[in-house]
């Protein structure tokens, strides 16, 4: 696992279980088409700073645990790794465009999942610890 990034004022580490498919599930991501998507995927994560901590590529759908800047968005960069791999495997592989012949190499969508080492039990009585452990009168309690 990586170490926690600093940057300015903020220290943090983000992690998150990104999916997404191809669309209508073709089993297309075979061969030198499924090592370039990859090859494409790590260049782009590269480029945004974005840590791969793990990653798969199935024959018709993608799997990448990865950690990011609290500056980036789930949205923006999935957007990212969906638009720059469809265009360039597109380019690069013709019979790409004639099945997805409206440049739509991904299904639209994905699904997202945060990952960390502690969970919502933890936070919750680390908050209510905390809670107790002051002059009630000093805390805005959020529930």
């Amino acid at each position: 696992m990586s170490e926690q990034r600093t940057n300015g004022h903020t220290v943090s580490r983000i992690t998150v279980h990104i999916v997404w498919s191809t669309k209508y599930r073709y089993s297309i991501l075979e061969g030198d088409i499924q090592q370039r998507c990859r090859t494409i995927l790590v260049q782009v994560c590269d480029a945004e700073d974005i840590v791969i901590l793990k990653g798969v590529v199935s024959k018709d759908h993608i799997h990448m645990h990865i950690e990011y800047r609290p500056s980036q968005s789930i949205s923006d960069t999935v957007k990212k790794l969906k638009g720059r791999s469809s265009r360039k495997l597109q380019q690069e592989f013709p019979e790409l465009r004639k099945r997805y012949w409206g440049q739509h190499f991904w299904a639209i969508g994905f699904g997202c999942w945060s990952t960390g080492n502690i969970t919502d039990k933890m936070v919750n009585d680390y908050l209510e610890h905390h809670r107790k452990s002051t002059n009630d009168n000093d805390n805005f309690i959020i529930e």
